[in-house]
C-alpha cells in the first residue's frame, strides 16, 4: 500500500511487519488511512500526538481457552477473543462473533472498524469486538448453553456496564446472548446492562432485532435522496446473505416501496421474482434454522441456485439498489461490473467490509453511489448504543421512539459524512466522508486526554 504521506506510509509498514499474516485487519487500516490523507496533511498536530500509531493498535488484546463439553461427553476446545481497541470517546462496545473463521485478523479489523462506526452513531461508544472459532451450526440448545457459559466465565473478567458492553453479530442472536447473560449474572450476582441485545423481559430493547437491516435502508433511503434525487420506491433490490440484516433490511425495503428479490446463505441463493416472502424466509431461517431450499420447496416462484464457486449469485440479477448482508469481501471486482453493467445505482453495505477494494474501486469510478459499511450498518451498534440509555435509566421505549431516533442517527450519518468530505474537497465520497467523519472526533478525544493510554 502506497500513501502520499509520508507520516501514514511509516505507521501502515510498521504495522504491516508487524501484522503480515492479519490481512482482514490490513485491508480495514489501509482502506481508512487512505481516506485520511488530506486530513493528516491538513493536521500536523495529528502526528506530533502520534494519533496515527495509537489508533491503529488495540488497547487491550484478550485471547483465551473455551474448555466445553459436548452431548457425548467429550470435552471441546475452542479459542476465544476480544479485542478492545478505543475507549477515547465511551466504553469499548462491539458485537461477539461465533463462527469457524474467527482469528485474530478477522477480530481486529472487526474492532478496528468498530472504532469509526460508534463514532458515527454520535453516541459515546468506544470500539471492541470479539468472539470465538466456534460453530453453532448443528449444535444442540445444551451444547450451545454450554459452551456460551464457558465462554462468559473467562470474559466477565474484563466487561462491564462502563467498561466494555458486547453484542451480538454472527452466530450470536437472542438464544445466545440469553445464556451469556445468564452466565454473567450468575458470576457478578449483579444486574446491568452489560450485554445488548437482550431479550425484552430481562432489558432488551424493541427495534434492536430490526436495527441493523433497517438502518441500513434509511441509510440507503437518504443517500439516494442526497445525492440522486430518487429513493426506494420502484426499485429492484438485490441482497445477500440471510440472516438478521438481510431479513429486516428486505422488510424495510418493502416498506420503503422497493422489491427486494434475491437472498442468500452459505449453501445457495434465492432468486424470487415476485419479490422475496419476509414471513416465509422468517420462518424458515428464525423459527426452523433451516436452509433456503426449504424455502424454495414453499415458493413455487423462487429459484434456488446451489452456490458454487467463481459464480457471481445473487449480484447476477438485474437490480437498481444491492445490498451486501452476508461476510467481508463477499462482493469483489466481477461482481461489482456485473452490477454495474445491469445498470446499478447504489450499492450499501449491510455485512462488515462485503466488499473488495478492487470492487469498490470499479463500482465509484463507475458513478454508483456507494454506502460503506461503517456508515451504511452503523444502526446495530446505535440502538444497542439505546439499549444502553434504557438499561442506565431503568426505562423501555416503545417500538416507535426507538425506531424515529435509529432514523435520525442513520439519516445524520450520511449528512455528516458528506459534510466531512465536501471541508476536504472530496464532494459526495461517502467512504472517505465516512471515515474522516469517524476519525475526527475520536483523535480529538484522543488529542484531549494526552497519551496516558
Amino acid at each position: 500500500m502506497k500513501f502520499e504521506s509520508s507520516y501514514l506510509q511509516r505507521v501502515y509498514d510498521g504495522l504491516e511487519s508487524r501484522n503480515a499474516e492479519q490481512k482482514e485487519f490490513l485491508q480495514a487500516v489501509a482502506e481508512v488511512l487512505e481516506s485520511l490523507e488530506p486530513v493528516v496533511a491538513a493536521n500536523p498536530e495529528l502526528e506530533r500526538w502520534g494519533i496515527i500509531e495509537r489508533i491503529v493498535e488495540p488497547e487491550r488484546i484478550i485471547q483465551f481457552r473455551v474448555s466445553w463439553v459436548d452431548d457425548n461427553g467429550k470435552v471441546q476446545v475452542n479459542r476465544g477473543y476480544r479485542v478492545q481497541f478505543n475507549s477515547a470517546i465511551g466504553p469499548y462496545k462491539g458485537g461477539l462473533r461465533l463462527h469457524p473463521s474467527v482469528n485474530l485478523s478477522v477480530i481486529k479489523f472487526l474492532g478496528f472498524e468498530q472504532i469509526f462506526k460508534n463514532s458515527l452513531t454520535t453516541l459515546p461508544i468506544g470500539g471492541g469486538k470479539g468472539g470465538s472459532d466456534f460453530d453453532p451450526k448443528g449444535k444442540s440448545d445444551m451444547e450451545i448453553m454450554r459452551f456460551c457459559q464457558a465462554f462468559m466465565t473467562e470474559l466477565e473478567k474484563h466487561i462491564g456496564a462502563d467498561t466494555d458492553v458486547p453484542a451480538g453479530d454472527i452466530g450470536v442472536g437472542g438464544r445466545e446472548i440469553g445464556f451469556m447473560y445468564g452466565q454473567y449474572k450468575r458470576l457478578r450476582n449483579e444486574f446491568t446492562g452489560v450485554l445488548t441485545g437482550k431479550g425484552l423481559t430481562y432489558g432488551g430493547s424493541l427495534a434492536r432485532t430490526e436495527a441493523t437491516g433497517y438502518g441500513l435502508c434509511y441509510y440507503t433511503q437518504e443517500a439516494l435522496k442526497s445525492l440522486r434525487n430518487t429513493d426506494f420506491n420502484g426499485k429492484t433490490v438485490a441482497v445477500s446473505g440471510a440472516g438478521n440484516v438481510a431479513i429486516y433490511a428486505i422488510q424495510k425495503a418493502y416498506q420503503l416501496g422497493g422489491k427486494p428479490v434475491t437472498c442468500s446463505d452459505s449453501t445457495g441463493w434465492i432468486y424470487d421474482p415476485e419479490g422475496i416472502d419476509v414471513d416465509l424466509l422468517k420462518e424458515v431461517k428464525e423459527v426452523k434454522r433451516a436452509r433456503l431450499t426449504e424455502y424454495a420447496a414453499a415458493r413455487p416462484s423462487a429459484e434456488y441456485h446451489e452456490k458454487k464457486n467463481g459464480e457471481h449469485g445473487v449480484w447476477s440479477v438485474k437490480c437498481d439498489i444491492a445490498l451486501p448482508c452476508a461476510t467481508q469481501n463477499e462482493l469483489d471486482e466481477n461482481d461489482a461490473k456485473m452490477l454495474i453493467d445491469n445498470g446499478v445505482l447504489a450499492v450499501c453495505e449491510g455485512a462488515n467490509m462485503p466488499s473488495t477494494p478492487a470492487a469498490i474501486e470499479a463500482l465509484k469510478k463507475a458513478g454508483v453511489l456507494f454506502g460503506p459499511a461503517k456508515a451504511a450498518n452503523a444502526g446495530g451498534v446505535a440502538t444497542s448504543a439505546l439499549e444502553m440509555s434504557q438499561n442506565s435509566e431503568r426505562l423501555h421505549w416503545t417500538f416507535e421512539e426507538v425506531d424515529e431516533k435509529l432514523q435520525h442517527i442513520m439519516t445524520g450519518i450520511v449528512h455528516n459524512s458528506l459534510d466531512a468530505a465536501a471541508k476536504y474537497g472530496l464532494d459526495g465520497d461517502l467512504v472517505a466522508g465516512a471515515n474522516i467523519a469517524g476519525f475526527e472526533k475520536v483523535a480529538d478525544a484522543m488529542i484531549a486526554q494526552g497519551v496516558a493510554y
